[in-house]
């Protein structure tokens, strides 16, 4: 992990962050949530708001730590496959919920529209954010199994 902090790698968790950041905003539609949330700020659940918004952050971050750390682990010649795959998993799950999983489309819904069927996170029990924490949690088991196997098997 430590080889994340030097100076190519840190260009690249940056330039991975914002690039996953920009697609999220992208596909979510938040660029259209953005007036609505200024014009009807009184009625707006700040809280749920800037959790979606925070894990949003914490997702972005895991999702490069994550991928320079998968490119960093095939360059040393580590096997990586099932941290690989749990990270891409929690990747498409930050995507599917979007930046603010209750007030725009998100990918998860998009698709579902295609076939006809109709679903907002807002029928979710946490409205949405609980996608967020999977996502959060497959990132950081990614980052952990990736790691720990660095350590226990690789020295």
């Amino acid at each position: 992990m430590k080889i994340l902090l030097k100076k190519p790698y840190i260009y690249y968790v940056l330039v991975v962050f914002l690039i996953y950041l920009a697609v999220a905003f992208v596909i979510s539609g938040f660029y259209n949530t953005i007036p609505l949330v200024i014009k009807y700020a009184s009625s707006v659940n700040w809280v749920e708001l800037g959790l979606s918004i925070l894990f949003s952050l914490i997702i972005g971050a895991l999702v490069a730590i994550n991928a320079v750390a998968v490119y960093s682990a095939y360059r040393q010649r580590r096997a990586c496959k099932e941290a690989g795959t749990v990270a891409t998993l929690g990747t498409v799950g930050g995507l599917v919920a979007g930046i603010c999983p209750l007030c725009v489309t998100g990918l998860f819904p998009l698709v579902l529209g295609l076939f006809g069927i109709s679903f907002s996170f807002a029928t979710l029990p946490l409205k949405g954010l609980e996608i967020q924490i999977l996502s959060i949690l497959l990132l950081s088991l990614s980052l952990w199994m990736m790691t720990w196997r660095s350590f226990t098997t690789f020295k």
